[in-house]
């Protein structure tokens, strides 16, 4: 039997058995599509987009194959596969043929709690809470790369002053912070966030391996160690200035350790660069580009390879 399909005033025809092989879908589900019957007509009626009903149609003529038209934009035929219900089945083949990767399916924790506390250090999409959290999160890492920009200015570097027998006095810069330090005061504000974000997350998240795999959380636990190395370099210098007798050092052997714990902290603090990195989880663009780096890997080892050469 035949059956007349009027769209937006051009007319198709089919046979039902045609429509009939897909039940779920409008046009093949009787119970659907006879809320759009003329009966004056005797005739269906949709008040759709017209090009695009030509590959709709061809998909229950062709057993299933969906091709949009090249004059329906991607939104227009999205739209009308939505409107006839073609499922999600066909609409994830369209993707996959116009050229959209697919999302992969995240896997939630199991208890109550554990996923509201997930969903809302992870996903700020979810919630209201978990938007105010994504933006208290960005303040931080934005505030630390402030403080860790500021700290390299001259005016607010601090400076030692020695004297010596052979060469007067002598001025070098003095690496290691001090603990009343307005910038390492923030600096450690700042950790606390990062630290507290670090372990809530571990805490909630479903699978706790596949949680230390994520190059996202290791650019976490990355950017919060230096400050940890720092500050026990603040307090071992601390003990150092204390008035505990020690065994004496020769002034060669004082001068090593001191140049090698510079060396340290210097490259500790080249570390702190990682955290700019941190806001690709809440960046698309910083993620193309963690993305393409990932990507261009031996090409980058390679680079760093022929710099270190020609030094």
């Amino acid at each position: 039997m035949r059956k007349k399909t009027e769209v937006s005033g051009l007319r198709f025809e089919t046979q039902l058995r045609t429509l009939n092989q897909f039940p779920d879908t409008l046009l093949g589900d009787p119970s659907r599509r006879i809320r759009y019957f003329d009966p004056l007509r005797n005739e269906y009626f949709f008040d759709r987009n017209r090009p695009s009903f030509d590959a709709i149609l061809y998909y229950y003529q062709s057993g299933g194959r969906l091709r949009r038209p090249v004059n329906v934009p991607l939104d227009v035929f999205s739209e009308e596969i939505k409107f006839y219900e073609l499922g999600e089945l066909a609409t994830n083949k369209f993707r996959e043929d116009e050229g959209f990767i697919k999302e992969e399916e995240k896997p939630l924790p199991s208890h109550e709690f554990q996923r509201k506390v997930w969903l809302l250090f992870e996903y700020p999409e979810s919630s209201q809470a978990a938007r105010v959290v994504a933006i208290i999160s960005v303040f931080v890492i934005l505030l630390s790369i402030v403080i860790f920009c500021l700290e390299t200015l001259p005016e607010f570097k601090h400076y030692k002053v020695f004297n010596t027998t052979t060469n007067g006095t002598k001025i070098e810069e003095d690496e290691v912070p001090d603990i009343t330090d307005p910038f390492f005061l923030i600096e450690t504000i700042c950790i606390i966030w990062f630290t507290f974000e670090l372990s809530v997350r571990f805490l909630a998240c479903p699978n706790k391996l596949n949680f230390f795999r994520d190059v996202m959380n290791i650019i976490d636990i990355i950017a919060i160690i230096p400050y940890f190395i720092t500050l026990a370099t603040v307090v071992a210098e601390e003990e150092d200035t204390s008035n505990v007798p020690k065994a004496p050092v020769s002034p060669q052997d004082k001068s090593t350790n001191q140049a090698m714990s510079l060396a340290i902290l210097r490259v500790i603090r080249l570390v702190r660069v990682f955290r700019i990195f941190k806001l690709s989880r809440h960046s698309k663009g910083l993620q193309i580009l963690g993305r393409t780096l990932k990507a261009s890997m031996r090409e980058l080892g390679l680079l760093i390879f022929f710099l270190f050469i020609g030094k």
